[in-house]
């Protein structure tokens, strides 16, 4: 059914018709209106037999949300950036107990300094949690994907987490169409959980492992998460098969196959892309790009196929890895080893919000196919700003704080004049 609605409510709606028996829930920009409307659906009636908890804490949404799941429950959440890192250590404990928990991951930037716009570093900072990491680049595929989320953890007994663009997505208005709940009853099944506490058939859940199976307790996620790379495809197909619609996958191609110049991304920052790119392409230019759909298992195999004829590769990624560059760009790189004529140049762009424009975009791109980018690149950067920042700091110790100073340097801060 065609709806025009906004991100988060169809997120919330798409997570209604999974048909969760616990959602824990403790609200942080930008995803609150999808834990905010999934309450209104659970206190309505319109979805039945759903316990929803309002938890003190992130980590209590989290801790909730294992127990839960270790109880045999189908469970939900949703958090974004500082919400996230509160709730690390459960993060982490959700993922080596194998529970198949579904996570809205609103991405937003991390502090300090504050900032609550979009970027993608909240994920990142979890990228090796030991959970699937997800990124959709539409509301349509936000629903799509979050429906497959809960097939795929149920089946490998992993937790999922669906990242979608903080604002960008959570709080913009598109065109929905709904799977009907016969659709999604039909693709998946009332959740059969492969390890459940039970009175009657005691087990240790969580157990202490010491050095004599830590290694293979360890490599089993890994084990499982190779699996994913081969089931995640086939559910987007099954999906498909019942839906009639094309969602989800390891990697999708937008005429990156031939193209000399291939632009690597993942999130909703592709749709800008294209417009730029289909109009280089009418002008004769040879480029395209590749969305990273999975992010963890990271489709390397998969990548470096569309990507072998490729003469260089530019990736654009919305997070930092500080003092090293980018983090996308390291796992692309990983991928090509041994495809040594291949450069790949790092763009980091979009940092806390910070728009991204097409004739940005476009300048990019051409100085990128005629390889006049250095190794990381950052896109729009005001080097001027950070230049006088760091005079100031050699040049007298009680400089200030720098985000403080470069607000005043720019005049978005009314204060007394900075040297």
């Amino acid at each position: 059914m065609l709806r025009q609605i906004d991100g988060s409510f169809a997120v919330a709606e798409a997570i209604a018709l999974c048909r969760p028996a616990v959602i824990s829930c403790y609200p942080i920009t930008p995803q609150t209106h999808i834990v905010e409307h999934l309450g209104e659906l659970v206190k309505s009636g319109e979805l039945p037999n759903c316990e929803y908890l309002n938890v003190e804490s992130e980590f209590g949404a989290m801790s909730v949300c294992i127990g839960a799941s270790a109880a045999g429950a189908r469970t939900y959440t949703a958090t974004a950036s500082q919400g996230l890192l509160f709730m690390m250590e459960a993060v982490y404990n959700a993922s080596g107990m194998g529970l198949p928990i579904v996570m809205t991951l609103g991405n937003r930037a991390i502090g300090a300094p504050i900032n609550i716009w979009n970027d993608q570093s909240d994920a990142m900072s979890a990228r090796d949690a030991g959970w699937i990491q997800l990124f959709v680049e539409s509301n349509q595929e936000a629903v799509d994907v979050h429906i497959q989320a809960f097939k795929l953890a149920e089946a490998l007994s992993l937790p999922v987490m669906v990242c979608m663009d903080g604002f960008i997505l959570t709080h913009s208005y598109t065109r929905i169409d709904m799977p009907t709940q016969e659709q999604v009853d039909r693709f998946l099944p009332a959740f059969q959980p492969r390890q459940v506490l039970d009175t009657a058939d005691p087990v240790s859940m969580g157990a202490m492992v010491g050095p004599e199976a830590f290694t293979e307790v360890r490599y089993l996620a890994h084990y499982k998460q190779m699996e994913a790379l081969e089931l995640i495809p086939k559910l987007a197909e099954e999906y498909d098969a019942i839906v009639g619609r094309d969602s989800g996958g390891l990697l999708k191609s937008y005429d990156a196959e031939g193209a000399e110049t291939v632009v690597v991304t993942m999130g909703s920052v592709i749709g800008t892309m294209q417009e730029v790119i289909t109009a280089m392409r009418a002008e004769g230019g040879s480029i395209g790009a590749v969305t990273i759909r999975s992010f963890r298992p990271f489709p390397k195999d998969q990548l470096r196929e569309v990507l072998k004829d490729a003469k260089r590769v530019i990736v654009f990624e919305k997070a930092l890895a500080v003092g090293l560059g980018g983090i996308l760009s390291s796992n692309v790189r990983w991928a090509l080893r041994g495809l040594t004529t291949t450069p790949v140049y790092s763009v980091i762009g979009g940092l806390g919000g910070r728009p991204i424009t097409r004739p940005s975009l476009r300048r990019l791109f051409e100085a990128g196919s005629k390889d006049q980018l250095e190794d990381t690149h950052f896109l729009d950067l005001n080097i001027d700003l950070v230049k006088r920042q760091v005079e100031r700091e050699r040049s007298r110790t009680g400089s200030g704080p720098a985000a403080e100073n470069i607000l005043r340097d720019i005049g978005a801060v009314r204060a007394a004049k900075t040297a």
